[in-house]
């Protein structure tokens, strides 16, 4: 198989789901930092994906060939199939679908964009902070939080985990979100509300592959 390559930006949420995907398949690959919010970053990125944006794994093998491969949950779905170590059954695979697309649809602009990114990214970097896209952010997270409180709940998806085999890509998907929210204390406090969610995010924080992938504001793209 061709060694894998990962190109993706440090701070992003989407690019750390690849890299826990990576790492928790055992799946060494090369590393590529590039900044999309940079003119220069986004036109290198354009012959590997047309919208100029990360994360983008290529890879390949004997059958397919060289392949690149963007958006995460077509990367995830594909190192979950390539790699993975467990058959799902239907309504667990639908389970996955639906935390991926809650994450996605409902919850990343106000977890990441709004409450991350004013209430802690912004202002490690020095950049101007929002209090207002704050308090949205806050206000519009608590239906994702209930809603994936309550699949965690039912246990298919989003429990507590003795080795890799047992995570699959709603984990890989949803922590870095959950992670960056709840670096915010107004976040950390919301989420505490929700013990079910809380326990998964406490149990996949303490993964090696958590640990691994925590980017750092000092530590760059």
């Amino acid at each position: 198989m061709r060694p894998m390559r990962l190109t993706g930006y440090g701070p992003s949420v989407y690019t750390r789901a690849v890299r826990i995907a990576l790492h928790e398949l055992l799946c060494p690959y090369d590393w590529r930092a590039c900044d999309p919010f940079e003119e220069e970053g986004r036109r290198g990125l354009l012959p590997l994906n047309p919208f100029g944006r990360v994360p983008i794994l290529e890879c390949g093998d004997a059958t397919n060939g060289a392949v690149t491969i963007y958006e995460t949950r077509a990367i995830l779905a594909y190192l979950s199939a390539t790699f993975g170590r467990t058959q799902t059954d239907a309504l667990s695979a639908a389970r996955i679908a639906q935390v991926q697309g809650i994450a996605d649809s409902h919850g990343y602009w106000p977890l990441v964009r709004d409450v991350y990114s004013h209430g802690f990214f912004r202002p490690a970097m020095g950049e101007p902070a929002d209090p207002g896209r704050i308090a949205h952010g806050l206000a519009a997270a608590s239906p994702v939080l209930d809603a994936l409180d309550a699949i965690a709940e039912e246990g298919r998806v989003l429990a507590g985990h003795d080795s890799a085999s047992d995570t699959n890509p709603a984990d890989w998907h949803l922590f870095p979100m959950i992670d960056a929210f709840q670096t915010v204390p107004d976040g950390s406090d919301l989420l505490s509300l929700r013990p079910r969610l809380a326990r998964w995010h406490a149990a996949f924080a303490a993964r090696e592959s958590a640990r691994a992938t925590l980017w750092q504001p000092e530590a760059g793209t």
